[in-house]
């Protein structure tokens, strides 16, 4: 049997990790400024993480849902604390795609209705809320005909009123930062207008902080410096540091009911061990100031390049946008300077590195970036 050749492969064997940097098979260094997509938060192979994973392992990997696991209390816990979204309620699942297929359910389940709003270039995992973001024909959206979606332009309010008011909408569903679409960052007025907008017809607001939250914006979740609540917040990604977990919080609306959701891996021991290893190292290390402080360095001296036609973000997710293709660029970033990047679309790189990254590896990206442009 041979892999489903879905995705283009780099000639490139990675076989260990620590921190920002990672290694290959032949012993070459590299500087991670991608993270797995998002997913490394706390760094590759934090000890704390490897030990809390390791005991975890040598006890339980997974039992059934059908039982208590303390480790989903404290968890919960402790994301409520950490989030401050202790007044949400948390059900656990596999991957950001998951955690979006559960809250559009849920969402649907309350308001009786079934359409949802989204927007042009959005990502929410290849399941109902997936969007066409290639220009790729076999690539479609929606991909579940069972929920109807409906693509807006980004931050057109008078777009997202005129079909809330036709009653059929169940849920608006926006990412924090939009990520596949190239790291745009949604006008915090239209993000308030859009709360209020919701409110008033009986909408579900669904924020996706999928790739956007756990800290990797300065603040635990981007949409936060909107200062709304939503109805659900979908995580996953840097949540377990590598380790598949995925969460849905769920706003006390909500009325939990026996069978309503359902999961078999979702919040197994192992991914519990996980996550809260991860929000521990975070609060002890305060990750989340550091990504602010370094994301604002970092973007501070990227946009002196005169190269870049655009730098946006927030903390530690950043977009570089260029009036020409981007793919010589990352190709010398990767092979020559040895640094992992990321793109999105044609024309942006996309950095989305440890929480952990400092101002001294910054500095070295900036100096290998600048030898390639």
């Amino acid at each position: 049997m041979k892999l489903f050749d879905v995705y283009p492969l780099f000639n490139i064997t990675i076989e260990k990790g620590s921190g920002c940097q990672v290694y290959d098979n032949e012993g070459n260094e590299y500087l991670d400024l991608y993270g797995g997509h998002a997913v490394i938060s706390v760094g590759h192979t934090h000890p704390k993480y490897v030990k809390a994973i390791s005991e975890q392992s040598a006890k339980l990997g997974f039992y059934s849902n059908s039982v208590q696991n303390p480790l989903q209390v404290e968890l919960a816990e402790k994301l409520g604390k950490l989030s401050g979204c202790e007044e949400y309620s948390l059900f656990l699942i596999n991957s950001g795609a998951e955690a979006n297929e559960n809250a559009l359910k849920l969402a649907s389940f309350h308001t009786g209705r079934t359409r949802v709003i989204s927007f042009e270039k959005s990502f929410h995992g290849r399941t109902s809320a997936a969007v066409k973001v290639t220009d790729n024909p076999k690539i479609v959206a929606p991909i579940n005909d069972n929920i109807p979606v409906t693509f807006l332009p980004w931050n057109d309010f008078d777009a997202v009123e005129s079909e809330l008011e036709k009653g059929d909408v169940c849920a608006v569903i926006i990412e924090g930062i939009q990520g596949i679409g190239g790291i745009k960052v949604p006008d915090y007025g239209f993000l308030q207008q859009l709360r209020e907008l919701c409110t008033k017809t009986g909408t579900i607001l669904i924020l996706d902080e999928i790739q956007s939250g756990y800290g990797r914006s300065g603040k635990f979740f981007a949409y936060q410096y909107a200062g709304i609540k939503p109805d659900i917040i979908t995580v996953a990604k840097g949540m377990g540091n590598g380790f598949p977990i995925g969460g849905v919080l769920i706003s006390p609306m909500f009325t939990a009911v026996h069978g309503q959701l359902g999961t078999t891996f979702g919040g197994n021991h192992l991914a519990c061990a996980a996550a809260i290893s991860v929000i521990d190292i975070m609060e002890d290390e305060k990750l989340i100031d550091n990504a602010l402080e370094v994301g604002e360095y970092l973007m501070a001296k990227l946009k002196k390049f005169p190269q870049i036609k655009d730098v946006r973000g927030l903390g530690l997710m950043i977009g570089l946008e260029f009036e020409q293709p981007v793919k010589e660029i990352r190709s010398k970033l990767l092979f020559e300077q040895k640094v992992f990047t990321g793109v999105t679309g044609t024309n942006v790189i996309r950095l989305l590195p440890p929480l952990c990254l400092t101002k001294a590896q910054a500095d070295i990206f900036l100096e290998r970036f600048a030898r390639c442009i």
